[in-house]
């Protein structure tokens, strides 16, 4: 602990097989690192921190300059790793942007949270929505900007906006200023975002001392918010993107790379598509597909299934359902593709066969084996379904168990040779067909992360599916199948009941007292939870 310094920064606790647990954020890093090893700290904390505790095994810090820093990284580090005891921060939002393009013909001011490679300039993250929105509404009226929506407004726009009037807009609308004046505003206000023009922050320190000498002290209070906010808004931060993670530099081809060699594929797995299964409950067993493209998610590929053929929780069973319905769709699709009389007079097996037509798309269309192909033409200038390619390696969330289920429906349809593996998730173990032992990797190796992130990106996919559905079940109602009842009605009942099991309690009277419900419908609605 006396290497950790007094300082702000960014923690990371590992449980004893390396997974990061939990991420959180210090104003004085040894302070709160040691405040988990106190006796006293255990004894007196709730359930869920007991359990962190109890399974922190190491830790690792990252160092920042000030808090709003340590902000932007525990929330980089959060999405990166998906840590079991951390809540905020694991969904796909991010911190807000502030983009401007100078190519529009009047640009303006644009939160955004999401940075595109446009030709636009961004700004930005900043930490703090709040004050960046306040900050933004405040630099609009001192430089004189618009903030109205349209591309290039023109005098209908101006007849409804109000701006000009109240001295909070240049009006380039209706040529109040030309364009080169206006942009000159512009690029004013962009020194301003990136802190290199302090005087408007000196100038606005002076008015609100000035106004507090005056007694105006609602003036300066309200100087003193927009100064905090100012400060907030413009305080130097460092931006932490994939690869500018203090001590954590991801290179996803060198672990694409390194996961090849050392399941001796021949060449990098390129296309890796992984597999996870969800049964929570019964009810509603699903699966998700994720698919990263040279170590990166490709989103666009990802497919989710509703497990039809399984009865019960049997995660072996519904594995097969699933490698079974992906690959026989892809083999079927090949077929229509080739023609199926050329398909059943060909000697290749199902694997080379994809392969050779990988290659030729990738020929025609000037790729590389394993891009995404370009729709086929078909009759009159009509698209066809878009061929989708084999993986390179498949990945099944599992261990023996389901790994083999994945194998022998692979080889029912003849791709004996496609590569597949299983991750266990107790030990990080991986495990190849025909092995016994399996793989155990270092914690920090790339190879290990790689897996881990695809693994843990296809387990988060089916998990949001199946919670989907289960939000769905629970907006669904009994009531929905029973004679005149509409869904405002079904709403009312609720609300009066809060739920059917005391609907079921009650009597014809008590219906009738609910707004919309008359007497003949309360005896049917009795009669009718009598017999459903």
């Amino acid at each position: 602990m006396r290497e950790v310094p007094h300082k702000p920064g960014v923690y990371l606790h590992r449980d004893r097989f390396g997974t990061v647990i939990y991420v959180g954020k210090a104003r004085d890093l040894r302070k709160r690192l040691a405040s988990y090893f106190t006796p006293s700290r255990k004894r007196v904390a709730e359930h869920k921190t007991r359990a962190l505790i109890e399974s922190i095994w190491d830790f690792d810090f990252h160092e920042v300059r000030n808090e709003p820093e340590a902000l932007l990284l525990e929330g980089k580090l959060i999405k990166e790793y998906r840590p079991k005891y951390n809540v905020a921060f694991r969904d796909d939002k991010r911190f807000l942007l502030v983009k401007v393009h100078p190519h529009e013909p009047w640009p303006r001011f644009q939160l955004t949270r999401l940075r595109k490679d446009d030709g636009a300039r961004y700004f930005g993250p900043f930490a703090h929505s709040g004050a960046l929105r306040r900050t933004i509404s405040w630099m609009n009226r001192e430089f004189g900007l618009r903030s109205c929506r349209p591309l290039e407004p023109g005098e209908q726009d101006y007849r409804h906006c109000h701006n000009d009037v109240i001295k909070n807009c240049a009006a380039p609308c209706i040529g109040r200023v030309s364009r080169e004046e206006y942009l000159a505003k512009v690029e004013r206000a962009c020194e301003f975002l990136q802190g290199h023009s302090r005087d408007l922050v000196s100038s606005i320190e002076e008015e609100m001392r000035e106004a507090a000498a005056a007694l105006d002290f609602e003036r300066a209070a309200e100087l003193r918010d927009m100064l905090s906010n100012l400060r907030q808004t413009l305080r130097p931060t460092r931006q932490f993107r994939r690869r500018g993670v203090p001590g954590k530099a991801i290179d996803p081809e060198a672990d694409v790379a390194e996961l090849g060699e050392i399941l001796r594929l021949g060449r990098p797995p390129r296309a890796m598509e992984c597999f996870d299964i969800s049964n929570i409950s019964s009810n509603h067993i699903v699966a998700s597909m994720v698919r990263f493209r040279d170590g990166l998610p490709d989103n666009a590929n990802y497919r989710r299934y509703r497990v039809k053929s399984v009865q019960g929780q049997d995660d072996f069973a519904s594995m097969a359902e699933v490698i079974r319905r992906r690959y026989s769709r892809i083999l079927l699709e090949a077929r229509e593709r080739i023609g199926a009389d050329e398909a059943d007079a060909s000697q290749e097996n199902p694997l080379e066969a994809m392969r050779r037509i990988e290659g030729a798309g990738a020929d025609a269309e000037g790729g590389e084996p394993g891009d995404a192909a370009a729709a086929p033409v078909s009759g009159k200038g009509k698209k066809a379904r878009p061929f989708v390619r084999l993986p390179d390696l498949v990945v099944v969330d599992g261990g023996k168990g389901q790994l083999g289920m994945a194998v022998r429906e692979l080889r029912r349809l003849g791709l004996h040779e496609l590569p597949v593996i299983g991750l266990a998730k107790q030990r990080e173990e991986i495990f190849l067909p025909g092995e016994s032992d399996p793989i155990v990797l270092p914690h920090d190796r790339g190879a290990l992360k790689l897996l881990q992130r695809i693994r843990d990106e296809a387990h988060r996919f089916a998990n949001g599916y199946h919670q989907l559905l289960m939000k769905r079940r629970v907006e669904e109602s009994i009531l929905d199948d029973c004679p005149g009842i509409s869904r405002a009605r079904k709403e009312r009942l609720l609300e009066r009941f809060g739920s059917v099991s005391r609907m079921r309690k009650a009597n014809a009277t008590q219906f009738a007292e609910v707004p919309g419900i008359h007497e003949r419908l309360a005896e049917e609605i009795v009669e009718f939870l009598k017999t459903h």
